[in-house]
């Protein structure tokens, strides 16, 4: 049983690590211990002056002293809280007292809200807490998945009184540990070039990353790790956290005056209050957490075993298939002949799919126009959208096509009916990106309005693919829909709303794969993975650059989730080596191509074709194998990586900035010693004792030096 319970001790194990925690008289949740399974040791207590009590206690329970599971604002505890609660009075004083407990098989589904699946194996506790003066109920949920060495974690806020609370703050997982000598692993960036690897040593006070601008955003990552200060790729101890959210997220750890650490996770308290009305509740997001005592590169296995597995949805194709796209050919000039030409050049290299991005639509000639307006274009289509739709899967490929539900141009039909159907402040400019504002997603007409305007648009209409894109970030987030007192609700109401119309679109077209973008991976979290088969990483497609982004998306998300495509801008690549470069590069994750495929050369299409069948031999391994990081091109010029499977190994070197020719050597840890592997792609033969040894490369002065090995056992 992965819950044992002995008196006031709780320990939830996974297969390699427990989680402690007991009752202290029998009310206050403290921690005890999270890490290796059979290593658990009860901690020495500290004291501390200034820290205040209760006198019933005394010095034998102080708030800011002991490490908790939650804690409530204002109760003594002069860290970061996790529940701030204003109450009728008026004051935020929060004390949070256990009141029972509960384990059942499963999970408890988070209403409105992606989460992870459960299994017959899954088992959750329940932790039931309460704030008797405040007549607030806090549920507890611990969710165990085993075999994957992850736990789960959020919060039920629940009024049980007869006057309203406002929720002001409300953490997913608080988890205080009692020892500061650690680094933080962050990934930072900016559009276009996103999820960039920081690490940093702990220091005494707040260290945060965070998004306030309405979605995860290309500028921080909910994802984050902490290590020890020796620890590498392959050993050394790693705790890693993520959240399934879209939205306004904060990961904060700060560092007492007595060297502990408090971990928190959850929703930006910076624009969020939530007013909880007599006999409702409020559901937290689920955040996830893992331990290893085997370094870095094992905690992003245990992630992308669950992400695998309890993350993302099933793909509709037996195998992924591999897509032209046509934005950065055609961009907004969309038309028929030259599309289905596309569809016919690609048909012929072996690509699988076409997708007909922006420019489709209403009146869309320019980003500045039609957003909103989900109906084809009768010039451009002049026998209908299903006319077309059906010349190219007559061809003998798939058919993808892009859409962007959350935004609203101002000159567009929908604008000018429904003004206040976007979010905005009254009496205030509305500010435009990208000559886009953001509709209400929170608003219940807008999403009745999306869902009838893309089933008139799509039933009937034999789609494979939608890309689904968002291109600004959320300002003057204020509803219609909402009172004034209840206008810090909005920016979580409209991500709610994001979810029902993803949830809807599957639904509606269960036979369509579904890829996430937003500005490349502007929201790039599990959130949309639980919809996404997976997430275009990045409107950067520069190979060197792309090197960076996709080692650091890999740190917590499996290469099955990573869009990566062989891009030259607009501009065909007649360089043999160069064309090898990016699509030794793009092989980190799924496979697609964006430029003028019809104005390439032969060479070229030939060169496409047979690195598309190379492709077909490893993409399984890609997707399914165990993934393990050799060098870190944040440390150095290059990345190194390798996937293992059942007698099978990919190896890849790629050099992101030019260097001196000098040797490396890559070592495969993984490979079995005795056994003697051949590699496909032709370098020869090697014992396993030699992978083991290292395979030896030149780094170069030059800007397209990479190569793929593929070894299979004999």
């Amino acid at each position: 049983m992965p819950v044992i319970i002995d008196k006031n001790r709780f320990v939830l194990e996974t297969k390699s690590t427990a989680y402690v925690f007991d009752l202290a008289f029998g009310k206050f949740p403290l921690h005890r211990y999270y890490g290796k399974k059979g290593n658990e040791v009860d901690l020495a207590r500290k004291g501390c002056a200034f820290s205040p009590y209760f006198s019933t206690y005394g010095y034998e329970f102080m708030p800011d002293v002991d490490l908790l599971e939650y804690s409530g604002f204002d109760s003594g505890d002069f860290r970061a809280s996790s529940l701030k609660i204003k109450n009728k009075n008026g004051d935020r004083s929060t004390f949070l007292e256990y009141k029972s407990h509960r384990v059942f098989e499963g999970r408890q589904p988070i209403e409105g809200m992606p989460c992870a699946e459960a299994d017959k194996d899954t088992v959750t506790l329940e932790l039931l807490l309460a704030d008797q003066a405040d007549r607030c109920e806090v549920y507890l949920y611990y969710t165990i998945f085993y075999e994957e060495d992850i736990i789960s974690r959020h919060a039920v806020v629940k009024n049980v009184g007869s006057d309203t609370l406002s929720i002001e703050r409300v953490m997913s997982l608080t988890l205080d540990l009692p020892r500061c000598d650690l680094d933080m692993i962050s990934l930072y960036g900016k559009h276009n070039m996103e999820r960039m690897y920081q690490r940093s040593p702990l220091h005494h006070g707040l260290q945060r990353v965070f998004s306030r601008r309405g979605a995860t955003s290309h500028q921080f990552n909910p994802l984050f790790a902490l290590c020890g200060r020796d620890a590498d790729n392959n050993q050394g101890e790693v705790y890693g956290f993520n959240l399934v959210y879209s939205g306004n997220f904060t990961d904060e750890v700060e560092v007492d005056q007595l060297d502990h650490t408090r971990v928190q996770i959850g929703i930006n308290d910076e624009n969020f209050c939530w007013q909880l009305a007599a006999g409702e509740a409020f559901a937290t997001p689920e955040a996830v957490m893992t331990y290893t005592d085997k370094g870095i590169g094992q905690m992003s296995r245990n992630f992308h075993k669950f992400v695998l597995g309890r993350i993302l949805p099933p793909c509709p194709f037996e195998k992924r298939p591999v897509v032209l796209n046509t934005w950065e050919a055609v961009y907004f000039n969309i038309d028929e002949d030259v599309l289905l030409n596309f569809a016919q050049e690609g048909v012929d290299v072996g690509i699988d799919m076409v997708v007909m991005d922006d420019g489709w639509f209403g009146e869309r000639h320019d980003d500045h126009r039609a957003l909103g307006d989900w109906f084809a274009n009768k010039e451009k289509f002049k026998n209908g959208l299903k006319a077309f739709v059906d010349k190219v899967k007559a061809k003998g490929i798939n058919f993808g096509i892009w859409i962007e539900p959350e935004m609203v141009n101002p000159d567009s039909d929908l604008y000018r009916a429904h003004p206040d159907w976007c979010l905005h402040a009254k009496g205030k400019e509305r500010l435009v990106s990208r000559d886009q504002l953001v509709l209400d997603m929170g608003n219940p007409q807008v999403l009745d309005y999306l869902k009838a305007s893309f089933a008139a648009a799509f039933d009937g209409i034999d789609i494979d693919y939608f890309k689904w894109d968002m291109n600004r970030h959320l300002s003057n987030v204020a509803s219609v829909c909402l009172p004034a007192d209840r206008q810090g609700e909005a920016a979580h109401r409209h991500i709610l709303g994001v979810y029902d119309l993803m949830g809807w679109l599957k639904e509606r077209y269960p036979n369509a794969m579904l890829e996430n973008c937003s500005g490349g991976g502007g929201r790039y979290d599990l959130a949309m993975m639980k919809y996404s088969t997976m997430i275009w990483t990045s409107d950067n497609t520069h190979p060197n650059d792309r090197i960076k982004i996709q080692y650091s998306s890999m740190l917590g998300y499996p290469a099955y989730t990573m869009s990566c495509h062989v891009s030259n801008h607009n501009n065909i690549c007649e360089d043999a080596k160069q064309l090898k470069f990016r699509f030794d590069v793009a092989v980190g994750g799924a496979l697609g191509y964006e430029f003028h495929l019809p104005n390439a050369s032969a060479q070229v299409k030939e060169q496409i074709k047979e690195q598309i069948k190379r492709y077909r031999l490893i993409e399984s391994l890609i997707f399914s194998g165990d993934y393990y990081p050799v060098a870190n091109p944040f440390e150095g010029s290059y990345s190194a990586y390798y996937y293992k499977g059942e007698g099978e190994i990919l190896l890849s070197f790629l050099q992101h900035t030019p260097d001196d020719e000098r040797e490396v050597v890559l070592k495969v840890d993984a490979a079995q010693e005795d056994a003697l592997y051949t590699d496909v792609f032709g370098s020869g033969e090697y014992w396993g004792s030699q992978l083991k040894e290292g395979i030896k490369w030149h780094t170069e002065n030059s800007n397209c030096n990479s190569n793929l090995w593929y070894f299979v056992k004999k």
